[in-house]
């Protein structure tokens, strides 16, 4: 396999590395720069465990060659750049008792920003399907609706939203469909 010199910026820092051409941009991360917030999950894009940032978009990051990441920025929910949004999600993540194990919630707290710029008042039926790409085994989705709720209150100001937004998880482990 031919190996291909790359440099990035993983979380402000700058990295050069060397990769084969197959290697993964979460494989790259973990284990060639010890960058551990983006987790292997699926590796089939199905789990979002592998979330991050890259030049400013979500990706999942078993879904990117390390090598098409050559030149860009990678932001991971570690990453101790000033980002409000995310700083406020990861807040409420904690205060809504939003994460257990904590292995989904990098990807979780990442997406759920990624929604809240995009939509800064959405309703539990919006949240719920932005966060589909998602998969939570431990929480049943209802803190974590709950926590994307929150940040939106307290970004816009407004009044938290009450009840259970987040319903209860379907079977298969997928972010439920509301009745609202």
């Amino acid at each position: 396999m031919s190996e291909h010199q790359i440099s990035l910026t993983v979380d402000g820092e700058r990295e050069t590395l060397t990769v084969e051409g197959r290697t993964l941009l979460v494989h790259a991360l973990r284990e060639d720069l010890g960058v551990t917030a983006p987790k292997v999950g699926c590796e089939t894009s199905k789990c979002g465990a592998c979330t991050v940032e890259l030049d400013g978009d979500v990706v999942k990051a078993c879904t990117v060659l390390a090598v098409q990441a050559d030149g860009k920025t990678v932001r991971t929910a570690a990453s101790d750049t000033e980002d409000d949004v995310r700083s406020v999600v990861t807040q409420q993540f904690h205060e809504q008792h939003g994460l257990q194990c904590g292995y989904c919630t990098p990807g979780m707290v990442l997406t759920a920003a990624d929604l809240l710029r995009e939509n800064p008042d959405p309703t539990p039926s919006e949240i719920r399907a932005s966060l589909k790409g998602n998969i939570c085994r431990c929480t049943g989705y209802t803190n974590i609706v709950r926590a994307v709720e929150s940040a939106a209150s307290e970004l816009e100001g407004t009044a938290a939203v009450a009840g259970d937004g987040g319903k209860t998880a379907a079977v298969d482990g997928s972010a439920p469909e509301g009745d609202d």
